[in-house]
């Protein structure tokens, strides 16, 4: 048997760098996924004792003999919870993917890397296996490509393992149930911290459960929006430091802390009346239109708020000037200083236009990803392996 898994990405719709200072922030999932295809030898006749991963966008092959990853890894632990893996583990981690000669230059890959193998081995042990990541997701640009990763790979762990009930004979993508979708996010979780030493939680939980989700000092709230909305995300290729970034917004709250008090309360009310809009009855396309409209002008008081931040850049401006020319509205999404932006458009907004925005953008050596906003989280699919 054999089984794909698929998760998609996300972005900040509003609230970022000042959810870091209590502020209400919302986040969704995009139609742009990661899927992790997963065979287990189950037959030692047919098997070559290894354990395979191919990054197929990435033309990377890596392959472990299973009698050496059990020298150095504890193995399966299960029950439950999915553990946190340990400094020793680490180590014995760091070891295995020395080996595989990953450029160093490259820390996100070999991360990602050691992630697959602990989680593996958490779930299935020392048996002998081929997995298959593919994506559309660009690699660091704030659309949660590596918790796509891990949701992905955990999903495809589970869906193949007696702790999750699915129907292996179901022809065609389907969802876990709610409970088993509560496991898939606290492994992808654990895969996560790996990778990044302390994430928020947030990027996982959107790519599981998809969606939209509010956040607000920890606390997440699960919001399923009930209008269509679309994005045209600009990938402005320029590489950010999101620790620098974060430190700099609090560096400016200690030197002007009531009026960035003042600017994180202004950020705290749009999340929230966004989240109001989207979950409201859309029925006609006038209240469509109109809500639309709203949602336009909130994302550039954001953006302007996030500019009085200090976290923009001459890429996004660049995005902002472009697509303010066709009465577009745009923000940048994530971190800023680079990475993305976000520009919504409107169910009735005609193609040519759109076409031509994207010609513009990448011209400037940009890249435009069109994206469902809010749609479905993880799901699986099974095949026969003939």
């Amino acid at each position: 048997m054999e089984v794909r898994a698929r998760a998609p990405g996300k972005i900040i719709l509003s609230g970022e760098h000042a959810v870091v200072h209590g502020s209400t922030a919302v986040a969704a999932s995009i139609d742009l996924y990661t899927e992790a295809s997963l065979k287990i030898s189950t037959d030692s006749d047919w098997s070559d004792g290894l354990l395979k991963l191919h990054l197929k966008d990435l033309g990377l092959q890596f392959s472990w003999p299973t009698e050496k990853i059990k020298e150095a890894l504890p193995g399966p632990c299960i029950p439950l919870p999915p553990p946190t893996c340990s400094l020793e583990s680490m180590k014995s981690l760091a070891f295995l993917v020395e080996d595989q000669n990953i450029p160093e230059a490259n820390f996100g890959l070999a991360a990602g890397v050691s992630t697959f193998l602990w989680l593996y081995t958490s779930v299935h042990g020392f048996k002998p296996a081929t997995a298959i990541v593919t994506s559309s997701l660009p690699f660091g640009a704030g659309l949660g490509s590596s918790a796509a990763f891990c949701v992905a790979v955990s999903a495809s762990l589970l869906a193949l393992s007696d702790l999750v009930n699915l129907d292996q004979n179901k022809k065609g993508w389907q969802p876990f149930q709610e409970n088993e979708l509560e496991l898939v996010n606290k492994w992808a979780f654990e895969g996560e911290k790996m990778i990044h030493g302390k994430p928020s939680g947030i990027d996982n939980t959107v790519s599981t459960f998809g969606n939209m989700i509010m956040f607000k000092s920890g606390q997440l709230t699960l919001i399923k929006p009930s209008m269509p909305l679309r994005m045209l995300i600009t990938n402005t290729k320029v590489g950010r430091n999101t620790k620098a970034l974060v430190a700099s917004v609090s560096e400016r709250t200690m030197r002007h802390p009531e009026a960035m008090a003042s600017v994180f309360t202004a950020v705290d009310s749009i999340s929230k009346e966004l989240s109001t809009i989207v979950q409201s009855p859309a029925p006609d396309d006038l209240t469509v239109t109109e809500n639309e409209e709203k949602l336009q002008e909130l994302m550039e008081m954001n953006q302007g708020l996030l500019q009085s931040m200090g976290v923009s850049h001459t890429t996004i401006e660049t995005v902002l000037r472009t697509t303010l020319k066709y009465k577009l509205a745009s923000k940048l999404t994530g971190a800023g200083g680079g990475g993305c932006v976000l520009t919504l458009l409107p169910a009735l907004l005609a193609g040519t236009i759109v076409d031509k925005v994207i010609t513009e953008l990448e011209s400037c050596g940009f890249q435009c990803l069109i994206a469902e906003i809010g749609g479905k989280g993880v799901e699986v699919s099974f095949s026969s392996s003939s």
